[in-house]
Formats: structure tokens, sequence, C-alpha cells
């Protein structure tokens, strides 16, 4: 167990092409669960897109793990805006966390506009912004505006939620 603990020290990116490796095995196996008929109009298909991309994410993961096993590593952050001595500041990160769990909890029932008012309100919050008048509204503008961006630009129709038949 020592021995292969020292040999994956130093090869965090094994985790990042293990993570590549489920994604793309979690969208391959969604992908075959479609039910799509074929169509003369369209010969492709609606599938063709999401296995290119399932496979785009496992070749990923196979070429770095391998690079990462063959002795290959990434480079440190070398920006001058990161001092790579301070520790990771959880006072910010924990709260993002909550803030996008949230957001993934509510969309359903309370609907985008809503979540994603909260998501905006609060990722500017823990990200230090303390103007309790004008975040709020930056962020109700903020969802509203992707709401209708999304519905009259994309045709794609975000949960409404508390507000169905309002918006």
């Amino acid at each position: 167990m020592n021995q292969l603990k020292a040999r994956l020290q130093g090869r965090s990116e094994l985790g990042i092409a293990l993570l590549l490796g489920v994604v793309g095995a979690v969208v391959l196996w969604d992908t075959a669960q479609l039910n799509a008929p074929y169509s003369q109009a369209d010969p492709v298909g609606p599938k063709a897109v999401p296995y290119m991309v399932a496979a785009l994410l496992l070749a990923t993961a196979v070429v770095l793990t391998w690079n990462v096993l063959r002795g290959g590593h990434g480079e440190a952050e070398g920006g001058e805006d990161v001092d790579l001595s301070h520790p990771t500041d959880w006072a910010t990160v924990v709260p993002l966390i909550v803030v996008f769990t949230a957001n993934i909890l509510l969309i359903n029932w309370a609907g985008w506009v809503i979540s994603g008012m909260l998501l905006f309100w609060g990722s500017a919050w823990a990200l230090g912004s303390r103007h309790y008048v004008r975040d709020p509204l930056i962020s109700l503008a903020m969802s509203l505006t992707t709401f209708y961006g999304f519905y009259a630009g994309l045709g794609i129709l975000l949960p409404a939620g508390l507000l169905e038949g309002v918006l």
C-alpha cells in the first residue's frame, strides 16, 4: 500500500482523469438510453453530438491518465495575481457551494427566476459584495434576462416554478 501511495504521490491529475472518465461514461450511458426514432429529414439524429462528447471525454481521460503515468504533470499557476502560499479561502468556497446546491435543489420547485436570483445574489455576497439593495435588484434582472433570453433566443423554456402563469 505504501508503495502504491509513493508511486501516486504528486499525481493529482489522475483524479481529474477519473472524473472525466466517469462523466464520459455517464454521458455515454445516458445517450444510449435516448429513444429517438430515425428520420429521413435528419439522418444524423439527436444522438450524434452526445456520442461525440462522450467519446471525447473518454479519450481525454485515457490520454491524461497515460500522460500522468508517464511522468507528465500540469504546470503550477504562475499568474501574478495568485499567491500560491495562501491556503484555500473556505469562507468564500463554502458559501458558493451552498448557493450552487440551493440552486440545484430549488430550480424545479421555485423556478429559474427565483433560484437564479438567489444564485446570482448569493454568489455576489460570497465573493464579497455587500450592497444589500443593488445586488438583489441586479440579480433579479439577470435571472429575468436569462429566463427570457433562453426562451426567446434559444426556444428553451426554463422552469417557472412558483411564478407559473406570471412569467
